[in-house]
Protein backbone atom coordinates (compact mmCIF):
# COMPACT_ATOMS: atom_id res chain seq x y z
CA UNK A 1 0.00 0.00 0.00
CA UNK A 2 1.29 3.44 -1.38
CA UNK A 3 1.77 6.36 1.56
CA UNK A 4 0.41 9.83 1.23
CA UNK A 5 4.23 10.63 0.25
CA UNK A 6 4.45 8.07 -2.07
CA UNK A 7 1.25 8.98 -4.08
CA UNK A 8 2.73 13.03 -3.95
CA UNK A 9 5.64 11.70 -5.48
CA UNK A 10 4.08 9.72 -8.17
CA UNK A 11 1.86 12.25 -8.88
CA UNK A 12 5.74 14.90 -9.44
CA UNK A 13 6.91 12.41 -11.78
CA UNK A 14 3.06 11.98 -13.30
CA UNK A 15 3.28 15.86 -13.80
CA UNK A 16 6.69 16.51 -15.02
CA UNK A 17 6.40 13.73 -17.52
CA UNK A 18 2.96 15.64 -18.71
CA UNK A 19 4.66 18.98 -18.46
CA UNK A 20 7.89 17.61 -20.72
CA UNK A 21 5.67 16.22 -23.45
CA UNK A 22 3.24 18.99 -23.88
CA UNK A 23 5.47 21.68 -23.19
CA UNK A 24 8.12 19.86 -26.10
CA UNK A 25 5.10 19.80 -28.34
CA UNK A 26 4.39 23.22 -28.69
CA UNK A 27 8.12 24.20 -28.22
CA UNK A 28 9.41 22.24 -30.98
CA UNK A 29 6.43 23.35 -32.66
CA UNK A 30 7.34 27.45 -32.27
CA UNK A 31 10.73 26.30 -33.61
CA UNK A 32 9.82 25.44 -36.19
CA UNK A 33 7.23 28.13 -37.39
CA UNK A 34 9.54 30.75 -36.06
CA UNK A 35 13.18 29.13 -36.93
CA UNK A 36 12.53 27.08 -40.51
CA UNK A 37 9.20 28.37 -41.60
CA UNK A 38 9.09 31.84 -40.54
CA UNK A 39 6.39 33.95 -38.77
CA UNK A 40 5.22 35.51 -41.91
CA UNK A 41 4.90 32.33 -44.28
CA UNK A 42 3.45 30.54 -41.23
CA UNK A 43 0.34 33.49 -41.03
CA UNK A 44 0.36 32.79 -44.69
CA UNK A 45 0.34 29.51 -44.86
CA UNK A 46 -1.91 28.53 -42.07
CA UNK A 47 -4.29 31.38 -41.54
CA UNK A 48 -4.71 33.65 -45.03
CA UNK A 49 -7.04 30.64 -46.37
CA UNK A 50 -9.21 31.48 -43.58
CA UNK A 51 -9.72 35.11 -45.50
CA UNK A 52 -12.75 33.97 -47.18
CA UNK A 53 -14.62 33.97 -44.38
CA UNK A 54 -15.86 36.65 -41.82
CA UNK A 55 -12.48 37.41 -40.20
CA UNK A 56 -11.15 40.35 -40.76
CA UNK A 57 -7.24 39.65 -42.88
CA UNK A 58 -5.67 42.06 -40.22
CA UNK A 59 -6.50 39.68 -37.66
CA UNK A 60 -5.52 36.07 -39.93
CA UNK A 61 -1.77 38.02 -39.68
CA UNK A 62 -1.56 39.07 -36.55
CA UNK A 63 -2.57 36.08 -35.19
CA UNK A 64 -0.95 33.84 -37.66
CA UNK A 65 2.31 35.91 -36.68
CA UNK A 66 2.27 35.62 -32.78
CA UNK A 67 0.67 32.26 -32.08
CA UNK A 68 4.46 30.52 -33.11
CA UNK A 69 5.67 33.07 -30.30
CA UNK A 70 2.94 31.55 -27.98
CA UNK A 71 3.83 27.95 -28.50
CA UNK A 72 7.65 28.48 -28.48
CA UNK A 73 7.34 30.73 -24.76
CA UNK A 74 4.93 29.28 -23.66
CA UNK A 75 6.51 25.54 -24.44
CA UNK A 76 9.60 26.25 -22.70
CA UNK A 77 7.80 27.70 -19.75
CA UNK A 78 6.27 24.37 -19.27
CA UNK A 79 9.08 22.35 -19.98
CA UNK A 80 10.67 24.28 -17.18
CA UNK A 81 7.87 24.28 -14.88
CA UNK A 82 8.09 28.12 -14.71
CA UNK A 83 4.87 30.49 -14.70
CA UNK A 84 2.97 27.04 -15.50
CA UNK A 85 -0.17 28.02 -15.02
CA UNK A 86 -0.04 31.31 -16.62
CA UNK A 87 1.44 29.25 -19.63
CA UNK A 88 -0.99 26.55 -19.98
CA UNK A 89 -3.86 29.63 -20.50
CA UNK A 90 -1.62 30.87 -22.98
CA UNK A 91 -1.71 27.51 -24.61
CA UNK A 92 -5.09 26.42 -24.12
CA UNK A 93 -6.21 30.08 -25.82
CA UNK A 94 -4.08 28.55 -28.98
CA UNK A 95 -5.95 25.14 -28.74
CA UNK A 96 -9.28 26.92 -28.87
CA UNK A 97 -7.54 29.66 -31.86
CA UNK A 98 -7.10 26.24 -33.98
CA UNK A 99 -10.26 24.46 -32.98
CA UNK A 100 -12.65 27.16 -33.71
CA UNK A 101 -9.98 27.70 -37.60
CA UNK A 102 -11.00 24.44 -38.14
CA UNK A 103 -14.85 24.23 -37.02
CA UNK A 104 -14.70 27.73 -39.55
CA UNK A 105 -13.52 25.49 -42.80
CA UNK A 106 -14.65 21.69 -41.43
CA UNK A 107 -17.46 21.61 -39.16
CA UNK A 108 -16.93 17.70 -38.87
CA UNK A 109 -12.86 18.20 -38.23
CA UNK A 110 -11.37 15.14 -36.79
CA UNK A 111 -9.85 16.52 -33.27
CA UNK A 112 -8.92 13.29 -31.85
CA UNK A 113 -5.45 13.16 -33.64
CA UNK A 114 -4.29 16.99 -32.78
CA UNK A 115 -6.21 18.81 -30.22
CA UNK A 116 -7.49 16.52 -27.70
CA UNK A 117 -4.37 14.71 -26.81
CA UNK A 118 -2.84 18.38 -26.74
CA UNK A 119 -6.03 19.40 -24.45
CA UNK A 120 -5.54 16.00 -21.99
CA UNK A 121 -1.77 16.68 -21.48
CA UNK A 122 -3.13 20.26 -21.03
CA UNK A 123 -5.60 19.39 -18.74
CA UNK A 124 -4.00 16.88 -16.41
CA UNK A 125 -1.52 19.35 -15.46
CA UNK A 126 -3.84 22.35 -14.76
CA UNK A 127 -6.06 20.45 -12.54
CA UNK A 128 -3.77 18.33 -9.97
CA UNK A 129 -2.29 20.38 -7.30
CA UNK A 130 0.14 22.53 -7.95
CA UNK A 131 2.19 21.39 -4.84
CA UNK A 132 2.98 18.02 -6.64
CA UNK A 133 4.55 19.43 -8.93
CA UNK A 134 7.60 19.01 -7.46
CA UNK A 135 10.09 19.09 -10.05
CA UNK A 136 9.20 22.11 -11.47
CA UNK A 137 10.93 25.50 -10.94
CA UNK A 138 7.59 27.09 -9.83
CA UNK A 139 7.95 24.78 -6.77
CA UNK A 140 11.28 26.03 -5.99
CA UNK A 141 10.87 29.38 -6.32
CA UNK A 142 7.57 28.59 -3.90
CA UNK A 143 9.44 26.55 -1.31
CA UNK A 144 12.22 29.56 -1.14
CA UNK A 145 9.95 31.93 -0.67
CA UNK A 146 8.42 30.28 1.97
CA UNK A 147 11.75 29.45 3.71
CA UNK A 148 12.28 33.15 3.00
CA UNK A 149 9.51 33.92 4.95
CA UNK A 150 9.78 31.61 7.84
CA UNK A 151 13.12 32.93 8.24
CA UNK A 152 11.74 36.45 8.74
CA UNK A 153 8.99 35.40 11.47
Amino acid sequence: MNSPKDTNLDRSWALLFARLILGLIFFMAGVYKIFQLGPLEHARKYFLPYADTFLPVWSLWATGVVIPFVELIAGGLVILGLRTRQALVALGFVLAIVTFGHLLKEPLYEFHTHVIPRLALLLFIFLLPREDDRFSIDHLLTRNRIAGSDAKD
